[in-house]
């Protein structure tokens, strides 16, 4: 892909150009050129990791005493925490060989993951189509069909389920906004708007927000659906807004990335890519803030990396590709805070959160176009080329989980299971020492139940 950053003279001329004119010291603000079009400012703060975990599980099952098999967990949005880190830490190790538990097929793509509350899980189909189903055992609880084209997931709370539409009607062009009973599905309230919607709903503290096509950030009142504030962006608005310290965060298709106040839509910062010193791109894929610092894939290629206070530029890694897919951030024991993306150039990317330097490289042969997640040591991505979901060990790289099917982003947990999305179906896996060890605990109730029922029995025949 052609990068004006290959020409290191040009853009040392400008540079000094820019630094002159403006009076300052280079160190100022200094933009070093490691290699053609990666772009690197140390100057700009990381915040280093902590042992607190990032974001509580929203909502755990309730334990009962004696319990011995790990909780299981909800997932109630699209990359998992608000923030968007895509990073997920079950209580146990969730470790195969797998077996499959059950599959649901659909006639129209997923191609987007399900969300999971209590136990019930609900997924968007690409037409349409809301389907609930038992995490358990894969059984339709309820489905309903809110509108002709989509392409998000859904969010979820212990009242709601709350859907973004790209077409109300085949061939309207407006989006849609829709609320929904959990229990049942019925509609609560519904949205029309004027451009087409694929940003998943972010729930925050009874606010939903959204954006469009259309370039508008939204809020809306989850209980009411009565629109609080609006946002207009340079371009159309296509990742799911991200939450952290009271600021909304988004990217958009006019090459902006901006944070802007969750309380009333206001800007707070505005930063186009590396501001203007590297060729622009689109910003299809949804932000991740963690560290103090806002990772975000774009069109041109890069992976760019801004301060989450003021949008300043701390680095640009260049992939030989199109970066649709929203990266994955954990600090990972023995290698430290990470970045994990994919690209269309067929590599899928460890990168250092701080500086951005390749921390390991896999290559899968085929276009990346899905955004990964971490489930414990292990990141999983979808191959679009051969339809395959893959899983890497985190630290080394390593391949540690192969399976078709998997072509866009593909995995979610409740921490006891994996939830795998492929092109037509959603599968649930589990270790098959899990599976054993629940057959056994059914044989010894089995087993119980009949030792009390002959205890009763010879009670019975002693007391006549």
């Amino acid at each position: 892909m052609p990068s004006f950053l290959r020409r290191k003279g040009v853009i040392a001329a400008i540079v000094a150009v820019l630094v002159a004119g403006a009076g300052v010291a280079v160190a100022a603000y200094l933009l070093v050129v490691k290699e053609p079009g990666n772009v690197s400012n140390p100057d700009v703060p990381f915040e280093e990791p902590t042992a607190t975990a990032p974001e509580p599980d929203p909502a755990p099952e309730k334990k009962k005493k004696k319990r011995k098999e790990p909780r299981t967990v909800s997932w109630p949005r699209y990359g998992y925490t608000k923030a968007h880190t895509r990073a997920f830490q079950p209580e146990r190790p969730l470790r195969g060989p797998w077996r499959q538990v059950w599959q649901h097929k659909v006639k129209a793509l997923t191609e987007f993951p399900p969300v999971i509350w209590r136990g019930e899980i609900y997924q968007l189909i690409d037409d349409g189509l809301l389907v609930s189903l038992v995490a358990k055992t894969g059984k339709v609880r309820w489905k309903k069909r809110i509108g002709a084209l989509a392409a998000s997931s859904p969010a979820v709370d212990d009242r709601r389920v709350y859907a973004v539409l790209l077409e109300s009607g085949r061939g309207s062009g407006k989006g849609r906004v829709v609320a929904l009973r959990r229990k049942g599905g019925r509609t609560v309230w519904s949205k029309l708007l004027p451009g087409r919607v694929e940003s998943s709903p972010l729930l925050h503290q009874g606010r939903v927000y959204v954006g469009s096509e259309h370039g508008t950030l939204y809020a809306f009142d989850a209980d009411t659906g009565r629109q609080i504030w609006t946002y207009q962006a340079a371009g159309a608005i296509k990742g799911s807004p991200t939450y952290a310290d009271g600021k909304l965060y988004i990217g958009n298709y006019g090459g902006d990335v901006q944070a802007i106040r969750a309380s009333d839509g206001k800007l707070v910062w505005k930063s186009g890519a590396a501001r203007g010193l590297v060729r622009s791109g689109n910003f299809y894929a949804t932000a991740a803030v963690a560290f103090g610092r806002v990772y975000i894939g774009s069109t041109d290629g890069r992976v760019y990396s801004f301060s989450s206070a003021n949008g300043k530029l701390a680095w640009a890694h260049q992939t030989g590709g199109y970066v649709y897919s929203s990266a994955a951030v954990k600090n990972v024991p023995g290698l430290g805070p990470t970045v994990f993306v994919g690209s269309y150039d067929g590599t899928f990317y460890a990168l250092d959160a701080r500086s951005g330097d390749v921390r390991w490289t896999h290559r899968a042969g085929g276009r990346i176009s899905g955004s990964p997640t971490v489930i414990g040591g292990t990141v999983y991505f979808a191959n679009l080329a051969s339809r395959t979901t893959i899983g890497l060990n985190t630290r080394t790289g390593k391949v540690r989980f192969r399976r078709k099917p998997g072509s866009f982003d593909p995995m979610v947990s409740d921490g006891q299971r994996l939830y795998m999305t492929g092109s037509f179906s959603l599968t649930a896996l589990e270790p098959r020492r899990a599976a054993r060890t629940e057959k056994a605990a059914k044989r010894r109730k089995a087993q119980n139940a009949g030792g009390r029922k002959e205890r009763e029995q010879r009670r019975k025949d002693r007391r006549r």
